[in-house]
């Protein structure tokens, strides 16, 4: 019989993409896996998991809203049916595992594999843990963590240090930057900025662009600007002044974006940061500050501390980031030192190693079963 395993979770890019690295190296591992997603109704997981050639099941549910409290009045109700949903999908499916990687949609389906007694290990990128993957880690059968000192928030024998998981495009990228320049309609005689605040954009980075854009045409320096949807229309306008800047909501292809950036900046979530290391960029990182336990700053001030990034505050980020990205597309020698540090904190396989500690845990289970 072909083994089956559920992948559930999304939200962000920054669930999404590894959860999709996962399945692709357990596929490559063991090509007769029958691999099913399970995401949220309306979240992006619905339209890049079928992109990615897997099918997946969506859930009736919605995170807290912390900033309206009337629009939780349903969240209770959404709650219920997203189980009675999951209890459906788990009996129809009958995985051999369930893979959580974060998303309030890896919720309900890790809870009822484990009262149903199946395998389920979680991937947490971050350095600080999700509530969810604390309350699901004490019955969780391996918890896939980035880097140590995670064992304040999951028991220690469970713990597996694997690094986060990048997508394979961008791992084995071998587009040059000739034709990343192609691509985005841009001169590859120029320097070019990459600004990327995530699927979901980055407030804070698009307002400070957006108030000095001015200076990279007179810098003579190009910006690759992927915005979010909120702030795309907005984005756009400028770019019709400004021929030196290409802009759009998200970037589909990103090995392209990385390929023409000499500099990149970027929010500092876990995802973002094992991209940037895996490709070697000089990056300017802007923390979120909301971010729980603000784990971005955290995320960033590893890296400069290790002189791999330059990092400015979202408070500051009007004043500051410009100019800093301007001035380290102009110092080839600054951008040398970020690259060769950057670099070292490369993780390039962490997704082929979760996916054999999943199949092999998985074999094991079931030989107990036979023994």
């Amino acid at each position: 019989m072909n083994k089956k395993v559920i992948i559930a979770g999304g939200g962000t890019g920054g669930h999404i993409f590894p959860a999709i690295a996962i399945a692709n190296a357990l596929k490559k591992i063991e090509p007769s896996i029958d691999i099913l997603f399970v995401g949220a109704k309306g979240k992006m997981e619905m339209e890049k998991v079928p992109q990615a050639g897997y099918p997946i099941e969506g859930l009736d549910i919605a995170g807290f809203n912390r900033s309206s409290l009337i629009k939780n009045i349903g969240l209770p109700f959404k709650l219920i049916k997203s189980f009675f949903q999951v209890r459906k999908i788990v009996t129809d499916f009958m995985p051999d595992a369930v893979v959580g990687v974060g998303g309030y949609s890896s919720f309900p389906v890790l809870r009822y594999a484990q009262a149903r007694g199946i395998p389920t290990f979680i991937h947490e990128s971050n350095s600080f843990a999700g509530k969810s993957n604390m309350m699901l880690g004490k019955k969780a059968t391996r918890v896939f963590v980035a880097s140590d000192g995670m064992d304040k928030f999951f028991p220690a024998d469970k713990l597996m240090i694997t690094g986060n998981p990048v997508r394979s495009t961008i791992v084995r990228n071998t587009i040059t930057r000739e034709q990343g320049m192609e691509y985005f309609g841009l001169d590859p005689a120029k320097k070019t900025v990459l600004a990327t605040g995530g699927s979901l954009g980055a407030k804070g980075i698009n307002e400070a662009l957006d108030g000095q854009i001015d200076l990279f045409a007179k810098n003579n320096i190009q910006l690759i600007w992927q915005t979010g949807k909120p702030y795309a229309e907005k984005a756009a306008e400028r770019a019709v002044e400004n021929k030196n800047i290409w802009v759009n909501s998200f970037i589909t292809q990103m090995e392209y974006a990385y390929a023409a950036a000499d500099v990149v900046i970027s929010r500092s979530g876990a995802m973002a940061i094992a991209e940037l290391c895996v490709v070697k960029k000089p990056a300017v990182l802007v923390p979120f500050p909301f971010a729980a336990e603000d784990h971005q700053t955290v995320n960033a001030q590893h890296l400069v501390s290790k002189q791999a990034a330059i990092m400015v505050k979202d408070s500051e980020a009007k004043e500051k980031l410009v100019n800093t990205a301007i001035g380290l597309a102009k110092n080839e020698q600054q951008q040398a030192t970020l690259k060769e540090n950057i670099g070292k904190l490369a993780v390039t396989n962490a997704d082929e190693v979760i996916g054999r500690e999943i199949l092999k845990v998985v074999a094991e289970i079931v030989d107990k079963l036979k023994g």
